[in-house]
């Protein structure tokens, strides 16, 4: 089967209680400019080969002003939505048919990998039961070491997730999980998988999320892929080798210059 047209969303709030102003943060690269985060993620996902678009979702007139001053394409969408996916579900129905799927590339992501996208689409082709797909990696030692020693400090890091043998997610949380016994943990490749923050929906997937009310355990985690395995619905984890460099995201301002030395070590400018 030929892969369908999909289109690239950014969702992306000004409010964040750890860290505000987030999508606005400057992030110095390989040319010693600092460009805001926004616009990394924005160069990130055009570089993406055959989208039928990239549009930055937001309902702040800031992130939309820095947005088309950059030459982006923004859709704006309402204060309400409480997280990422319900702000895609709004743009794709402003959008309309522009794409059978639509990706959500989180705008605190700048390090993802292109061909993660492509992947996504392409899992949903050879899964016609699974709504939504998204991608982990097995950690790296440094990347393990890193969620670690936030988890310690009482930050997050990132997310994990627990992919069970038929390739669906069992679970993801905040926490770093499994819970791995020392033999394990010392070892060069921790078996956690990092989830990366992109996810491929089907338009009725996002029809049916944002049909649905919140659950515990995504209001817990704050984490809003939870609803889909709340609701029953099935989530293609897609495994990705481990790569070249350590994707982290921009959670906390202590992220930046561990980014910013990536973007460096890239030659991204």
């Amino acid at each position: 089967m030929s892969r369908p047209n999909f289109a690239i969303i950014i969702p992306a709030r000004y409010a964040s209680t750890r860290f505000p102003a987030k999508p606005l943060a400057p992030l110095i690269g390989a040319t010693g400019i600092a460009k805001p985060l926004i616009q990394r993620s924005w160069e990130c996902a055009s570089r993406v080969p055959g989208s039928a678009g990239v549009w930055v979702a937001t309902d702040d007139e800031r992130i939309a002003e820095v947005v088309t001053d950059f030459g982006g394409q923004v859709v704006m969408t309402s204060e309400s939505c409480e997280n990422g996916t319900i702000r895609c579900a709004e743009a794709a129905a402003k959008l309309g048919d522009v794409a059978e799927v639509f990706v959500n590339l989180q705008g605190d992501a700048p390090l993802s990998p292109e061909f993660i996208v492509t992947d996504l689409v392409d899992a949903l082709v050879a899964d016609p039961e699974a709504l939504m797909a998204t991608p982990a990696v097995r950690c790296s030692r440094g990347v393990y070491e890193h969620l670690v020693a936030d988890q310690a400090a009482g930050r997050v890091g990132g997310t994990t997730v627990v992919i069970g043998r038929s390739g669906r997610a069992i679970y993801f949380s905040k926490r770093v999980l499994p819970y791995l016994p020392a033999k394990a943990a010392e070892a060069n490749e921790p078996p956690v998988h990092l989830h990366l923050g992109l996810y491929a929906y089907r338009r009725s997937a996002l029809e049916l999320y944002a049909a649905a009310q919140p659950c515990e355990l995504e209001e817990l985690e704050g984490l809003e892929q939870l609803r889909f395995l709340d609701m029953g619905l099935p989530v293609r984890v897609v495994p990705i080798n481990r790569l070249d460099w350590d994707s982290i995201e921009l959670n906390n301002p202590s992220d930046t210059p561990v980014i910013e030395a990536i973007l460096k070590e890239r030659g991204i400018a």
